[in-house]
């Protein structure tokens, strides 16, 4: 079971991550809201380098380095779309304000990883922290933007199911953990709700 939840976790944020970069360049838009991309690819580049060069090369170091990768596509698909959704007064700060950001999420993740002294428990704390603040912003840009551009329904299941997963894993059947438990109840409220509001505005035509 546990590794069955592994890999169904894995191959579920890949889909999100593939099918983000797919419709951002399709709708050029970008489609993981600014300070979910930014801490998204902090934690997969802190931990990418915290498991394969100051651990012992394991292959979810490798995962987080092939996640970095393709998070880095939509970071790309960010600069290069995002200024179109800056205020009209703030264009002309659209890049320095977007370094200060994601520079913040790395300053964020590097919280979570010397307070816990890296490792397990520093992975896991900030994950969640950030999947939760994730799936709020999801529906939060759904709602500012008014249209689906660059959502598809499939990588919404795929980013409730690819939480939920490890939910259950981390929370309940390796140790019960409230923490890891209460930050999943969180994510799967707002990905349902993103879930269903997703679905009728694709439905009523809302891709534009």
């Amino acid at each position: 079971m546990e590794l069955f939840l592994t890999l169904l976790s894995g191959v579920c944020w890949s889909i999100v991550y593939i099918e983000l970069i797919r419709k951002g360049f399709k709708d050029k838009t970008y489609g993981m809201p600014l300070f979910a991309l930014g801490l998204n690819f902090a934690w997969e580049l802190i931990y990418s380098v915290d498991e394969l060069v100051l651990g012992a090369a394991s292959i979810q170091g490798w995962v987080n380095l092939v996640w970095a990768v393709l998070d880095a596509v939509i970071v790309y698909t960010y600069f290069k779309y995002g200024r179109k959704y800056f205020p009209e007064k703030g264009k002309n700060h659209f890049i320095p304000f977007s370094i200060l950001a994601f520079a913040s999420c790395f300053v964020m993740q590097f919280a979570f990883y010397f307070h816990f002294k890296g490792g397990v428990l520093a992975g896991e704390y900030s994950a969640f922290a950030q999947n939760a603040a994730m799936s709020i912003l999801f529906l939060t840009m759904l709602f500012n933007r008014g249209n689906t551009q660059g959502q598809t329904v499939l990588m919404a299941v795929a980013k409730w199911i690819g939480t939920l997963a490890p939910t259950i894993l981390m929370g309940v059947l390796q140790k019960f953990n409230i923490y890891i438990v209460l930050m999943g109840v969180v994510c799967s409220v707002f990905d349902i709700i993103y879930i269903v509001v997703l679905s009728k505005w694709k439905k009523a035509g809302l891709d534009v």
